[in-house]
């Protein structure tokens, strides 16, 4: 594709490229949002406003702590939390002392974790407690040496805050009993920040802004390698996207975002807690988006003008008794992203709000942004839009050939908000980069003479779970760990709820070997989404004539 089609079918006032260079890194954005807007909320957490100068200030403390461990400057930094405000201080701290910052699913099993922290190499990390007790089982593996503990209250003021700590502990018990000798309190941390020297780094659009954990295309999890170029470029670009619609918000009213997808998910990270830094915003978190009636509560005692989420939260939320208690109608824009929404889902959203669902697609490799459908856009297009500015998309055979007008092909993306390459995997990053710098996607589309591109198939065999990749490799080399497995496949298969499940189809060595057992093993060495929905013994699984498991097949053809 020599031109951009696509450009035709940009909303009035959107441009067509974008300048990463107007910040020489994220930390510079960061820091002149905190300076021009200081005294307004950053954030809200549970009845608390955290205004941006207060971010500034725990932050600047929170670098200064750990510049003082003597960590090397791009060294990697681990954030193993839900979304509570100790996460962007944490995020900006790590950017601000010149270090590196590792995403990480506080859903991890022990196993997970200590892969991804000995992948990146983290020497530190600041966790919930609520979780400690998974760190503390593989942290010895880890090159992990120091750990920052925050626990939910603290940053609800003293007495809220052992309130909230003590229903979390005693009450709802869900801390459980840990050791971590020197682990640090992250109250402690800040104080001891407070009285240290800061030194501040020089830091480039080139240099290494986060890892972000992905499958990639193969299944082993690989650190996609995130420039502060890439995600300054894509904020920009996500910005510049929103603006028709944001631009409709009142004079003099903070705009306000809902933050329900985790932070540690690109999708959230970038479009919730980066866009609403640059934008001056207020974002909603929510720590726990799985308790519908405790999200609806909160989500009622704000003013909201947008919402990025998957579609098992809209569609669980649009479901529910009290969705009318939120008042929904200064809603400007619903983005849906992280998996496809559902035409049904689309429209009970736009009956109920008023605002459709704008849906667009990308990767942990493109920072995640790569098309959107256009904000202004009143009905759902069942498509995944049109590339952002700066964006280029093409389709292309196994050969890396474009693929003639009218055929499907491979999604191809080249734009300022793509990633490095993957951490220490060469190999990898040469599967999937073209020679002229294209990523391959391996989703299969096609694009319309209006430039509006379709998925209608992955070439890889990656599973969609609610947004979150699940790749069978990973799933397979689990269970064959087992005793009693012989053989096992793992597919996906299509699920109201989630878009699709996890389906386990085993061959037994040991007779003796329950679906019970399967799934116990299941729960404790991967995470709830990886988990399977369906669980088959059958005598021999189907194969080609070299022995490779037809997984299709395993898909399409009953037990």
């Amino acid at each position: 594709m020599t031109e951009r089609i696509w450009l035709q079918s940009y909303p009035p006032g959107v441009p067509s490229d974008v300048d990463p260079g107007e910040y020489p890194s994220l930390v510079a954005l960061m820091e002149e949002s905190f300076a021009k807007f200081a005294d307004r909320p950053a954030y809200s957490f549970m009845g608390r406003d955290v205004s941006y100068a207060e971010t500034d200030q725990l932050s600047g403390r929170l670098a200064a702590y750990l510049q003082g461990l003597g960590l090397a400057r791009g060294d990697r930094v681990a954030v193993m939390m839900p979304n509570v405000p100790q996460y962007p201080v944490a995020v900006a701290a790590i950017l601000r002392a010149g270090y590196v910052l590792v995403n990480v699913n506080p859903l991890y099993t022990p196993r997970e974790l200590e892969f991804q922290l000995k992948d990146s190499g983290a020497k530190a990390i600041v966790i919930i407690e609520n979780f400690a007790a998974t760190l503390a089982q593989c942290i010895q593996a880890t090159p992990v040496r120091h750990v920052v503990l925050c626990a939910m209250g603290d940053q609800l003021g003293m007495l809220k805050g052992a309130l909230v700590n003590y229903v979390v502990r005693k009450v709802k018990k869900l801390v459980p009993p840990f050791s971590l000798p020197g682990a640090v309190r992250f109250n402690d941390a800040v104080a001891r920040g407070a009285r240290a020297q800061f030194t501040k780094p020089q830091i480039g659009p080139d240099d290494l802004a986060a890892l972000q954990y992905t499958g990639g295309t193969t299944g082993v999890s690989k650190g996609a390698m995130l420039l502060h170029r890439n995600v300054i470029a894509n904020v920009l670009q996500s910005e510049a996207w929103n603006q028709p619609v944001m631009d409709k918000v009142p004079q003099g009213e903070q705009p306000t975002s809902v933050c329900a997808l985790p932070l540690y998910h690109i999708f959230a990270f970038t479009v919730g807690m980066m866009l609403s830094m640059r934008t001056g915003g207020k974002l909603v978190l929510i720590p726990n988006p799985r308790d519908l009636p405790a999200v609806l509560k909160e989500l009622s005692k704000h003013r909201i003008h947008s919402f990025p989420a998957v579609n098992t939260l809209f569609n669980g939320l649009a479901n529910h008794p009290d969705f009318g208690t939120v008042d929904w109608s200064h809603l400007k824009i619903s983005v849906g992203g992280g998996m496809a929404v559902q035409s049904a889902v689309a429209k009970l959203w736009l009956d109920k709000t008023g605002c459709p669902i704008c849906e667009g697609y990308g990767l942990s490799e493109t920072s995640p942004s790569a098309s959107c459908n256009p904000a202004t856009g009143k009905e759902f297009t069942g498509t995944i839009g049109v590339p952002l500015p700066g964006t280029w998309f093409r389709l292309v055979d196994d050969e890396d050939r474009a693929v003639p007008t009218g055929q499907p092909g491979e999604i191809a993306i080249k734009g300022p908000q793509v990633m490095a390459g993957y951490w220490q995997r060469p190999d990898e990053t040469a599967k999937v980069m073209t020679a002229d710098g294209y990523f391959k996607t391996g989703d299969i589309g096609t694009v319309d003479e209006r430039g509006f591109f379709r998925i209608i198939d992955r070439k890889k065999d990656m599973i969609l779970v609610s947004g979150f990749n699940v790749y069978p490799n990973e799933i397979e080399d689990v269970v064959a760990q087992l005793d009693g497995v012989l053989e096992v496949a793992c597919v996906g298969v299509a699920d109201d709820k989630t878009g699709e499940a996890v389906k386990l189809v085993l061959v037994r060595k040991d007779p003796g070997l329950t679906e019970d057992a399967v799934r116990a093993y299941c729960r404790a060495n991967l995470t709830g989404y990886k988990q399977p929905r369906v669980v088959e013994f059958r005598n021999e699984l189907p194969k080609t004539p070299v022995g490779k498991i037809l997984r299709r097949q395993l898909r399409d053809q009953p037990a």
